[in-house]
């Protein structure tokens, strides 16, 4: 079984892309599945206790330490042995893992599973980066570093395990993190109008400052070492280069 990585930020259209390219290989009769990272989230109560006993910011999901990676595995394990798997699902609504029984199931003999996140594939931040806040969040609630300390560690650890099990890296780069607030703040809109609820722009502009830290350092980072790297217009279409 092949696993694609497809790494993006935020509102980039990680989720649009690999439901295309699950449809396309679908057609061409190569059995696909699709996981994304942000179905791992470990559940509201393991995250308010890593929120107890490490650092608040840890309740809120995201950053590497607040996905339940060995679930990851698990699914990799059943599919590259050709059994069928069950997909977890985050519901989001509720902030909180959905139940079994709503979970997708990919098939035996699935060939080929494309891993998509925000984070998939990305590299830990050398100690050195930790020091300087780098937006208000970190600034005004993290302002002795355990947190973002917490989230590399894990990052350094478990996450490279997983991400070495992924055969391909592809890259939607973002023309830059100012974007990202945007394009979040029209995903969100779109959810609102489609299902109603959701978070305020205000509050999406603080749940992004999670993501700034490392999102900022993939764009640096990855473009260097990824399979195949998508430069991304501020409208979100593919920049073609001539």
């Amino acid at each position: 079984m092949l696993v694609v990585g497809l790494c993006g930020a935020q509102g980039s259209g990680k989720s649009t892309l690999a439901a295309g390219l699950a449809r396309l290989f679908g057609y061409e009769g190569v059995p696909s599945a699709i996981l994304s990272i942000d179905d791992l989230y470990r559940t509201r109560a393991d995250r308010e206790r890593l929120a107890r006993e490490i650092h608040p910011l840890l309740r809120t999901r995201g950053v590497p330490g607040t996905h339940d990676i060995a679930l990851g595995h698990a699914v990799i394990d059943d599919l590259a042995a050709g059994r069928s798997a069950r997909l977890p699902r985050f519901d989001k609504a509720i902030d909180d893992r959905a139940p079994p029984s709503q979970w997708e199931i990919a098939p035996a003999g699935t060939r080929l599973l494309i891993l998509e996140g925000w984070c998939v594939g990305a590299r830990p931040q050398a100690a050195a980066m930790l020091a300087d806040p780098v937006n208000a969040l970190e600034r005004e609630e993290d302002a002795h570093g355990i947190w973002r300390q917490y989230v590399n560690e894990e990052l350094a650890g478990a996450y490279q395990a997983f991400f070495a099990r992924i055969d391909r890296l592809i890259l939607l780069a973002a023309p830059g993190f100012d974007v990202v607030l945007r394009w979040r703040i029209e995903q969100e809109q779109a959810l609102r109008r489609d299902h109603g609820g959701g978070m305020s722009d205000t509050e999406i502009a603080r749940f992004i400052r999670h993501y700034e830290r490392l999102t900022r350092h993939i764009l640096l980072e990855m473009p260097a070492r990824a399979d195949r790297v998508v430069p991304l217009a501020n409208d979100r279409s593919p920049r073609i280069r001539g």
